[in-house]
């Protein structure tokens, strides 16, 4: 149904608003994102997750201060009391036996945590012990963290002086140790845990310590005689963690059922203490059976998540992870669950030691501080979890049934699928991430959480970002190295997200793919072998030279087999290398165009003429061609310098460099010229100075002799040209001006800097020269040309086109485009374009319904800047283009106001001879072509809002040279099929695909003139092409070459002005020649079959595809117009008006596609616009 929607564009809309479908219908050129869209990356967010201090904590101090058996003398105690001390009753065995054996189960509660610390008891210190103790564990760690327990429930509260108790060496008298002191001892990194009471005063203390220290240090740092002076800088002990067991007014609590160390159980043993507090609540008694007893005995271990405790714990770890992330601010949260794994697990066991001890009115104290979470929604979810679990307890202990696993993570699965899918896009992050990393783990729902992960991700950068702040990279990453087969596909979409967000994560692929380089090999074999939906390609294909990816369709890649390896390789040979270089395909046979194709070095769709084809054995770049760019001594000589032959890969990528130089897209050019400047420079030819080549030089020198032309080509044995002795430059006339609105109307040539002057490198050193030199010392005499050279030398060639690619990724790929939303503002405007289009046809037509008498109402008439050579009518806005020699004009025919002119961007000495526009019946743009065989795509114009913005230039046509009597480039457009025919003086027609941004077809016209007009029949697959010599030449493109000139008529004897092919099944060929001669031909006969005679000497004419009327303007200064019988409707020869002037000789002229409009341009600068007669309008 929802397909089905699309497909109808239109629903809703009554039958006279309904736009014609053929506009839905129609394909649309060069509006692909790489054309709409400025080639550069997206900007990159600055990513917090990546730990660059991730540390470890290597060392533990536990210091007891328990005197077990004499209570301290601040502290009453309630009867009964908590005694129980890491879960063993002090009083039930002596009292230095029982300190031993708390110090020892409070050393195994830790390396649960953290197993390879180096653990160090202090069982009833004195002040020296600790001392000896911290400054030693320091010493070992150097510069990782170091733990400091502290339980002091065996001696008087901290005091307010900042102060802790410890013992003298007789056990006679509690003794002060200064928080300063230890600061001192412990140094930083370090983390502190108090367990007694009144611990937030150690916190208070702690902070006041560190301010005085950083205060000593800034009064030291001004004063030189100070005595921390001369003492190295200690580190901050700003950055020290410290966890307290309750505020500073606070007692810890004394409930007899909990152990004495609540803090320190709820720290080192979480599951257990949180099991023995949920039992201790009034809703446990709805799991009947379930006693504190009963907990002791629940089965399993804690790191073995199949079993009861193990997925307790694992829940546990993904609930805190939860909460800390959706409450804490995100540097917070990785500063102290992301750095340092023991640091990470205590502050998890935290938050329970909050919720626990909250409820009996004690309030743990950290710091940093964090926000409070004892109220959060989670712990719900904790507590159901743990309901579910107890209540299977009595029938697994007693009956030995099986343990059913918890729903949980199925059900945080579904609520994070809920948010994907219900959520609004601006919307606060998911609580559920965390716990989807924690799902990875597990087999059974890793599938769904990869996919759900996936989804998630394409929601944009932002998507990644947070994934990455929770910690995914890990998960991935170890995931990488899984078997399963049918994670891969989601770990590639996952992998491109990421890494099109943070591209620096490639040096920790690279790690892995050099780790297990074995693997992914074999891996790689089998996804190419298992590729047999694809055929392979022949190795005929590979002989002529394709090494580009060949593809099904833009978006199927075809994966080669591992045996056609051997076919690639074949090609890399000696004997093939240069004949492959020739006929290289830079672009795809099926698909989208490849990104390091020539005419996409830089930027959005450039198809090159550069393009060779194996049929004809066309060259990359022929010495015409090289010809038409110049000849220069210091450059062709490099031919010499390499000491190769003329014919070697150095010499034909020497002359692609040479033709990208002269690329009509600039960004191309500019590319091509740093590299020869690059080359240039580097290059040692002879002794005397080189210029260097700039990107406005390309054509200041005369252009070669014709006695030279074509001498590089036919040089027997392949040898080198001999360099000339002239010291011109390598030129290119592709004047790199900005577009302008405003130019004025004499535009003078492009005039570039004068070249750069320099000597060679080689130069510097000395004729006599010690083996092992070093060479010159590098001067400084003229920093400004050293650093004119740098700066193109070690100028990198960079074109975002990459990054542009990667921003693919980063982008949402499952949501609909906002093209196909049938509400969005892209489909309306769409809608309200083809409605109009839909209005403009019908008004047309009936106005051509009641016939046309007359057509000389002057509707629009004003002088163009230059003198208009093309002109082109839009086919559904009041807009025309008039084409001056190397500049376009738009005008306002209906209000007479100009709105746009710019600069085309052709070299001096060529001209624009050709326009059409390309997708007119929407988001329109213009094509010009200019008699050097270059064709450039514009859009943006007419626009108030916007400047002029070449979307994409190719050289249409290769050989082609400049003249002033040819007939330059003509070109035939069809929307329907997206076909671009070109021709001109030249004895090819070259078609170009549009959609796949390639060369399509080479049709040899078969005469030894030029080709002065083109017309083409997409439903019969016809071409009509008038010559130069009059003849008439028709064409069938599905035929081979040697047999698709399926008719040649050779009626008319002069220049032929104008074929046209109407387009229809029945349609004939209109042809009109310069004599005045107009005949009509039928496709299937050999002859025509009417011949009308119009008025002679014709400098332009154009037939109206729609109303049956020719136009034709002559020198003589005048525009006839004639019906489709030969007879004369009316002369234009004046202008409108009081004063009416003479018109100038006839330049060019246009009928509008649908309208009963003619614009003519003239010599004297005039460009008008005529009509029907009012009344009839």
């Amino acid at each position: 149904m929802e397909s089905e929607m699309l497909q109808s564009p239109l629903l809703g809309l009554g039958e006279e608003d309904e736009a014609d479908l053929t506009d839905w219908n129609l394909p649309l050129a060069f509006m692909k994102k790489r054309h709409c869209e400025k080639i550069e990356g997206s900007k990159s967010l600055a990513q917090s997750w990546r730990m660059k201090d991730r540390m470890k904590t290597v060392s533990v101090a536990l210091v007891l201060c328990l005197n077990v058996g004499v209570d301290p003398p601040d502290v009453v105690k309630t009867t009964p009391c908590a005694r129980l001390e890491c879960w063993i009753d002090p009083l039930s065995m002596g009292p230095q036996k029982a300190l031993e054996t708390i110090g020892a189960n409070l050393q195994k509660q830790y390396e649960n945590w953290q197993p390879r610390a180096r653990y160090k008891q202090s069982l009833d210190p004195t002040v020296d012990e600790v001392k000896k103790l911290c400054t030693s564990l320091r010493r070992n760690a150097k510069e990782e963290r170091v733990l400091f327990h502290y339980n002091g429930h065996g001696v008087p509260r901290p005091t307010v002086n900042g102060e802790i108790w410890v013992f003298n060496k007789n056990y006679t008298q509690y003794i002060p140790l200064s928080i300063y002191d230890l600061q001192t001892w412990m140094g930083s990194p370090s983390i502190f845990v108090y367990d007694c009471s009144n611990a937030g005063l150690i916190v208070k203390s702690f902070k006041q310590f560190a301010l005085q220290r950083e205060q000593e240090l800034e009064v030291a740092a001004i004063n030189p005689n100070h005595p921390l002076a001369q003492m190295p800088l200690p580190p901050s002990m700003k950055n020290c963690i410290q966890l307290a067991a309750c505020e500073a007014n606070e007692l810890l609590p004394m409930i007899p059922d909990l152990p004495a160390d609540l803090f320190t159980s709820c720290l080192t043993t979480p599951i257990k203490i949180a099991l023995r507090w949920f039992c201790m609540q009034k809703c446990v008694s709805l799991v009947p059976g379930v006693t504190l007893d009963l907990i002791e005995k629940i089965p399993g271990r804690l790191n073995d998540r199949r079993t009861p405790l193990g997925e307790l714990n694992w829940i546990f770890t993904a609930i805190t992870d939860t909460i800390a992330w959706n409450v804490l601010p995100r540097d917070l949260f990785q500063k102290l669950f992301r750095q340092d794994l023991l640091v990470a697990s205590l502050f998890r066991n935290f938050l329970l030691a909050e919720r626990i001890m909250r409820s009996y009115n004690c309030t743990p104290v950290s710091s940093p501080r964090l926000p409070p979470t004892y109220m959060h929604a989670m712990w719900q979810a904790w507590d159901l979890a743990v309901d579910i679990c107890l209540s299977q307890l009595p029938t697994i202990i007693e009956e030995g049934t099986a343990f059913r696993h918890s729903p949980f993570f199925a059900e945080q699965l579904t609520a994070f699928q809920v948010w994907l899918t219900m959520g609004v896009e601006n919307r606060n992050p998911p609580e559920q991430l965390p716990i989807v990393l924690q799902v990875l783990l597990s087999q059974v729902h890793r599938l769904r959480a990869l996919d759900l992960l996936g989804r998630f991700l394409d929601l944009g950068p932002w998507a990644v970002s947070l994934a990455l702040s929770v910690g995914i990279f890990p998960y991935v990453l170890k995931l990488l190295q899984s078997s399963a087969r049918e994670l891969r596909p989601l770990l590639v979409f996952i992998w491109a997200k990421i890494l099109a967000v943070d591209s620096e994560l490639v040096v920790a692929l690279s790690h892995l793919v050099v780790q297990y380089e074995s693997n992914f090999c074999t891996v790689a074999l089998q996804f190419m072998e298992e590729e047999k939906n694809y055929p392979l390609p022949s190795p005929a294909t590979t002989e002529g030279g394709s090494l580009t990816p060949v593809r099904d369709s833009p978006c199927t890649p075809r994966l080669r087999s591992v045996s056609s390896y051997g076919n690639i390789r074949a090609v890399t040979t000696a004997r093939n290398l240069n004949k492959s270089l020739q006929n290289l395909s830079l672009t795809e046979e099926t698909g989208g165009s490849v990104a390091f194709s020539p005419g996409n070095l830089s930027t959005s769709s450039s198809a090159s003429s550069t393009l060779g084809s194996p049929e004809n054995e066309e060259y990359i770049l022929s010495f015409e061609t090289i010809d038409k760019m110049r000849r220069v001594s210091s450059y062709s000589s490099l031919n010499s310098l390499i000491g190769v032959s003329f014919n070697s890969v150095y010499t034909q990528i020497w002359r692609v460099l040479l033709h990208l130089a002269a690329d009509p897209y600039p960004d191309v050019s500019d590319l091509a010229m740093k590299v020869l400047n690059s080359i240039a420079y580097k290059a040692t030819v002879n002794a005397r100075p080189q210029r260097i080549l700039t990107t406005s030089s390309l054509t200041q020198s005369a252009p070669a002799s014709p006695t030279n032309k074509g001498i590089h080509i036919h040089q027997a044995g392949g040898s080198p040209p001999t360099s000339s002795t002239s010291s011109s430059s390598l030129t290119n006339d592709v004047a790199k001006q900005p577009v302008s609105r405003d130019l004025p109307p004499g535009r003078p040539g492009a005039t570039g800097p004068v070249g750069v002057q320099y000597t060679p490198h080689s130069h510097q050193f000395p004729r006599t020269r010690k083996m092992f030199d070093k060479g010159p010392d590098q001067t400084t005499d003229d920093p400004d040309d050293t650093a004119g050279h740098k700066s193109f030398i070690s100028a990198t060639m960079q074109t975002g086109f990459c990054d542009w690619s990667a921003r693919y990724f980063a982008q949402p790929v499952m949501k609909i485009p906002e093209e196909h939303d049938l509400e969005s503002q892209i489909r309306k405007e769409r809608e309200w374009r083809f409605l109009r289009n839909t209005r403009v046809r019908k008004q047309a037509q009936q106005l051509i319904q009641k016939g046309i008498t007359r057509l000389d109402d002057q509707i629009f008439l004003n002088r163009n800047p230059g003198v208009p050579s093309v002109v082109k009518f839009h086919p559904f806005t009041p807009c025309v283009a008039v084409a001056d020699k190397d500049s376009i004009c738009f005008w306002d025919w209906e209000k007479g106001e100009k709105l746009d002119y710019f600069h085309n961007g052709n070299p001096r000495y060529t001209r624009v001879t050709a326009m059409e526009y390309l997708n007119g019946q929407d988001c329109s743009l213009l094509l010009t072509a200019t008699d050097d065989g270059a064709i450039r795509v514009w859009k943006n114009f007419a626009d108030l809002d916007k400047n002029p913005e070449m979307v994409t230039a190719w050289q249409g046509l290769s050989d082609m040279l400049p003249t002033t009597r040819g007939a330059g480039m003509v070109v035939d457009w069809e929307q329907q099929t997206g076909l671009l025919m070109s021709s001109g003086d030249v004895r090819i027609i070259r078609i170009w695909d549009t959609d796949r941004e390639m060369k399509v077809q080479d049709i040899p016209t078969g005469a030894d003139s030029c080709v002065t007009s083109l017309s083409c029949d997409s439903h019969r697959s016809l071409i009509v092409a008038g010559l130069g010599d009059g003849s008439i030449r028709v064409y069938d493109r599905r035929m081979a070459l040697s047999e698709c000139r399926v008719m040649t008529y050779r009626e008319h004897t002069a220049w032929v002005v104008k074929a046209y092919l109407q387009k229809h099944p029945e349609g004939h060929i209109m042809s009109v020649s310069v004599n005045g001669d107009v005949r009509f031909f039928d496709p299937r006969l050999p002859e025509s079959v009417n011949v009308l005679q119009i008025v002679k000497g014709l400098t332009a004419l154009d037939i109206h595809p729609q109303a049956n009327l020719i136009a034709c303007g002559s020198m003589n200064q005048f525009t006839a117009i004639y019906n489709g019988s030969g007879e004369l409707i009316n002369h234009i020869k004046y202008y409108d008006g009081f004063m009416g002037q003479r018109v100038g000789a006839i330049s060019c002229l246009a009928f509008h596609p649908h309208w009963p409009h003619l614009a003519v341009g003239s010599n004297d600068y005039y460009i008008s616009v005529y009509s029907v007669e009012k009344r009839v309008r």
